[in-house]
């Protein structure tokens, strides 16, 4: 307890511009149009961000150091986010906060994740900074607040396209095996459309079957495929 009061005296303090200041966020997401957005929202917030797309590259971040907060998806490529949420809350370091996220089913996917141990959950996609900021600041010590009131960022943020565009070709590369992984690539899929809300693409997303009949595989690719041809040259 006394080593990590020590570490918080040596961080930055927040401040009203950046509330996150001297804060190092871990965040385990396979969608790399996500990830962008925490990490758009974590600059401007002061945070430091690394990032995990499994949950073996996860447990080799654990396994070098503690960050302050941990933000867990619950669809990994590798297995669950739950199972990390639990391992970590089983072995916190006192004053870490454990978020878990997800776009799709979201009341149960919060349901899980507090049962998990986790300390709050937040909904894909984050509506504004403000909302992300509040998200990790309910569950921080008051000596982790910025002193004073803050005006509270409201905006969102514009990810690089070239991470959706990575987004969309992992999931064409998926389609294209010869048993695609149809319950996570749905998962992914609900979470990337509502996070650029794609209502054609979430609609499409959620009606999966658990084993994808070549019709319904070719409509998929199809609908992707025009998403891709539709950027704009250079992305």
């Amino acid at each position: 307890m006394d080593d990590l009061l020590s570490e918080f005296d040596l961080r930055p303090q927040p401040t009203a511009e950046r509330p996150l200041l001297g804060l190092t966020i871990l965040v385990v997401e396979d969608s790399r149009y996500a990830s962008e957005a925490i990490r758009l929202m974590s600059l401007r917030s002061g945070a430091r961000l690394r990032r995990a797309d499994c949950l073996g590259s996860a447990e080799r971040h654990l396994n070098v150091y503690a960050p302050t907060v941990a933000i867990v998806d619950l669809g990994l490529p590798d297995g669950s986010g739950l199972d990390l949420i639990q391992s970590m809350a089983e072995n916190r370091t006192t004053g870490q906060v454990i978020l878990g996220t997800s776009g799709a089913e979201r009341e149960e996917a919060e349901r899980q994740v507090m049962h998990a141990g986790a300390d709050g959950f937040i909904a894909k996609p984050v509506s504004s900074i403000a909302a992300f900021q509040a998200a990790i600041l309910t569950h921080l010590p008051e000596t982790l607040h910025p002193k004073g009131p803050r005006e509270a960022t409201v905006t969102g943020v514009d990810p690089d396209p070239l991470a959706l565009r990575e987004d969309l070709s992992h999931a064409m590369d998926l389609l294209a095996l010869d048993a695609p992984p149809v319950s996570y690539l749905k998962r992914f899929l609900i979470g990337l459309a509502r996070g650029i809300k794609d209502t054609a693409l979430e609609a499409m997303a959620l009606g999966m079957k658990d084993t994808l009949a070549p019709p319904d595989r070719a409509a998929l690719r199809k609908l992707l495929s025009g998403r891709i041809q539709a950027m704009p040259e250079g992305v």
